[in-house]
This record gives structure tokens, sequence and C-alpha cells, in this order.
């Protein structure tokens, strides 16, 4: 009988625990929920099909925050993602959950042209990322570094000018100006990397391309390399420049990785500082000038600018920009209406995480903010969808591009913000005031300027901008002897 008591007792007490968990569970899940995920999605697909059409992907998710608000799912093929289109929601992922969403998922892209993750930008959260972002941040990108390293830019962007005048002088001075297509180019996207089981199928090539781009960029880097070792062997004390390739060379000696040699390091990273400058610039100058020309009310205020500060007889340089305040706002707006990257998708929580709202992000979830919709957001920009520089003089003044700022956040923010933004600002103020400062810039035909944007992971113009340069200051300043 006392068996039987006691058994009882016990049952009873379980029961009441269960109950007590249950309970529990239940207040926790009124809490916690997942969040809400967008309609429409196709089994394996997901809600790939809705992005089959014309309208770009960041301007179709900006329609889909619309209705179901700043934060909700989608699924691309196999994996669900949140989307994310309001700045107080990537303010909280990227102060609050920064460190839960710091790694980068291996997509096919990252192994093949990345060097397996190598380049520092695209590695996953760890000792290696973090070693090499230290060594950039400090050893390459440092306030100190860029200033040494500025007469290197002032000549690149110099020659360029002379080589536009020299052009008009070939063309025979035309009064209407020479005309200079300033970019061309066009990306794709690849099924492959949405949806891991037809990657072995390479859907449209896109491996292939990569693999075979990788290896061009591979033989490009190698030879520098060699190039450099070459020169060091020879002349041990170092004389002449340094550029990147040297400087890595310093750094990176004494320096153990354990899962890269040396040389891949040294080449990832170098590579990595190449093409991650040249889509920033080829992007921005190019929206730039395609909004100057379609605005010349805009363009002939800059123009004043640069005559009153710095005047006719001498190439504009880097701490002229400091003057130029007009100047620098043209550029914030320039990426506040066309970031290089308008959606940023390679962020991968590495812990399940909870948001203020109650929404619960399971492990493994990718992260996708569209930088697009945050920087046009009514609330915060009256006309969002205008060209008005003039707000960030007035309105908007102590707003900033550098990621404290989170309605604005071309270069991202918190620990994976770009490490390159002050290389990257110095550079196209630089090569934004030496064009204008230089030449006339009028558009071939008497049509605005299509700014169609394409689709892809950095927003390229649709079409070339095509323009036509005059001349606007003294002959003996581009230094051209006939």
């Amino acid at each position: 009988m006392a068996i039987l008591i006691e058994l009882l007792i016990i049952s009873i007490s379980t029961l009441a625990l269960l109950l007590l968990i249950s309970l529990y569970r239940s207040h926790k899940s009124k809490d916690r929920h997942d969040v809400p995920e967008a309609k429409g999605g196709w089994p394996i697909l997901g809600h790939l099909p809705l992005f089959f059409g014309k309208e770009l992907m960041h301007v179709k998710l900006g329609s889909m925050a619309n209705k179901y608000g700043p934060i909700f799912a989608i699924r691309l093929g196999s994996h669900r993602q949140i989307v994310v289109s309001s700045w107080e929601v990537a303010k909280e992922f990227y102060t609050v959950h920064d460190k839960v969403f710091a790694d980068r998922p291996m997509i096919s892209a990252t192994k093949l042209m990345t060097y397996n993750g190598a380049m520092f930008a695209f590695a996953p959260y760890g000792e290696y990322w973090r070693e090499m972002r230290k060594i950039a941040t400090i050893g390459l990108l440092s306030s100190h570094r860029l200033d040494s390293l500025k007469h290197i830019r002032a000549f690149e962007v110099e020659t360029a000018i002379k080589d536009l005048f020299k052009a008009w002088i070939e063309k025979g001075r035309p009064r209407s100006g020479v005309p200079v297509e300033m970019n061309h180019r066009v990306v794709g996207c690849n099924p492959g990397a949405a949806i891991p089981g037809l990657g072995w199928m390479d859907l449209g090539g896109h491996k292939r391309s990569m693999s075979e781009t990788a290896k061009e960029l591979d033989v490009f880097a190698q030879g520098w390399l060699e190039e450099h070792r070459k020169k060091r062997s020879s002349s041990p004390g170092g004389d002449g420049e340094q550029d990147f390739m040297d400087l890595m060379l310093d750094v990176i000696e004494g320096v153990k990785f354990s899962d890269f040699d040396a040389d891949t390091v040294i080449k990832a990273t170098c590579l990595n500082m190449i093409v991650a400058a040249t889509d920033t610039l080829i992007v921005s100058i190019t929206w730039a000038l395609s909004l100057l020309v379609n605005n010349r009310r805009i363009l002939e205020k800059a123009q004043q600018e640069l005559d009153t500060h710095v005047g006719k007889s001498r190439h504009v340089e880097e701490s002229d920009v400091k003057n130029l305040t007009y100047l620098q706002a043209i550029i914030k707006e320039t990426m506040r209406l066309y970031p290089p990257a308008p959606i940023i998708n390679l962020r991968n929580s590495m812990e399940e995480c909870t948001f203020s709202t109650g929404f619960r992000i399971p492990t493994g979830t990718r992260l996708l903010l569209n930088y697009w919709k945050i920087q046009r957001d009514e609330r915060v920009w009256p006309n969002p969808n205008k060209f008005e520089p003039e707000r960030f003089l007035t309105t908007h003044e102590n707003v900033d591009v550098r990621g404290q700022n989170f309605e604005l956040i071309p270069f991202g923010a918190g620990r994976r913000s770009c490490a390159g933004t002050s290389l990257a600002l110095h550079t196209m103020h630089l090569t934004l005031a030496s064009l204008l400062q230089s030449f006339e810039i009028n558009t071939v035909s008497d049509e605005p300027v299509d700014m169609t944007e394409s689709p892809g992971l950095t927003n390229l113009k649709a079409s070339p901008l095509e323009v036509l340069l005059v001349p606007r200051l003294d002959q003996k300043v581009y230094e051209i002897d006939e």
C-alpha cells in the first residue's frame, strides 16, 4: 500500500511538472514566434520565381516590405532569409545581434572566386577573419598609411585626366567635345547558389566562367607577387615606393595561418582590395555623373565651388576636399540613391537569437538587408527618389556614410562593415572633383541619361554612360606638349 501511495505521489508530481513546463512553453510561445513569411513561395524554389521578371530584386523586395512590413522572411531555394527594410530594424541587427550575424555563408562564388574564403571580406567569422581584418585596418588602410599613398592616387587621377585631354586634342579640339564612354559592364545571377542541388548542373555556365576568371586573376596576382619578391631580393634596403603588395609582404612575414599559405593570403588580400575599390569607384562615379548631367544646376554649382576653393590654375587635391562641402553632399546623395550594393545578403546567423519584437531567428538563417529601400524611406528622406544634395547641407547635415547613421549605410555597419571605406571616399571625392574641375560635361544627345539599373549584386547602370567632354582649364594645367 505504501508503495502504491508513493507511486501515486510521483505520478501526480510528474504530471504537475509536465503541466508547468507546458504552461511555460505556452507563455514563451506567445513572446517568441517566427518572422512571418511572405506568401507566394513555391515548393523547392521558394520565392525565387517572384524575382524572374523585369523588376529588380531590391525594388521587388521594397514593394513586398510595403505589404509585409520592415522585417519578413522569404525562401530563396533551400535557404530561409530574413529581409530587413527599415533603419530601425537594421540598427538592431548591426548592434544587438551584430556578432550573431557576423558569419559569411560559403557559397560557390566564395569558394571559386575568393581562394576558398581567403579574401577576408568573404571569409567565415573566426580567427582568420579577425587576424586579417586587423592587418587590413591597421597595416594597410590606416589614416597614416592612406595619407602616405595619396600621391599615388593623385598621379593615377591626373594621368587619366591628361589622357582624356589628349583624346580631345587628337580629335581636333571639337567645340562640342570628345565622346567618352564611362562604363559598360553586365552581371548575371547564379541559380546554383540558391539551390545547392542544382550546382552540379552549372546552369548558364556560371561556375565555369567563375573558375576561368579566378584562374586569370590568380595568374595576374602570382606574377605581381613574383615581381615584388624579385625586386625585394635585388634591393634588400627596400628603396622605391611601396604599394599594397609590398605592404602585404611586410606584414605577413612571420604570421602563421592554419587554413592558408602565406602566398594565398597575400594574393587574396591584394585582389580583394583591387576588386572592392574598383567596383565601388566605377558604380558611384558613373551614377554621380549621370545624375549631374541630368541636373545641370547642381553640376554647375559643384563647378562653381571648385572654381572658388581651388581655381583653374592647378589640379584639385585631396586636401581641398574638406572645403568642397557641396561635392561631398553630391557623393552622399549619389550613394543614398544608388548604393554600390543595393542588397547585402552574405550574412549568416551562427546561433539562435530573439529580436526585440519577439521574433525568433534560428541558427543558419541568412540576413538580407535592402539598403536601397532603407535609404529611400520617406519617413527619413523627403522626396526620397529625387536627387537633392542640398539635404546634406541642411536637414541631414550630420548624417554620414561610415556606419554610424543607420539611415545611410552604403558601406555597411558593425564589425563586418567595409574596411576600405576611407580609401573609397578619398578616391571617389578626388576622381569626381577632378572630372568636374577639368571638363565641361554634356550628354551626346539632348535626351536625359537613361537611369535604368541592372540586375546583380553590384548596382551597375544598365546602359553605358556616354558623355561629351570639353576642357575648361588652361592647357598648361594638363601638361600636354603638342
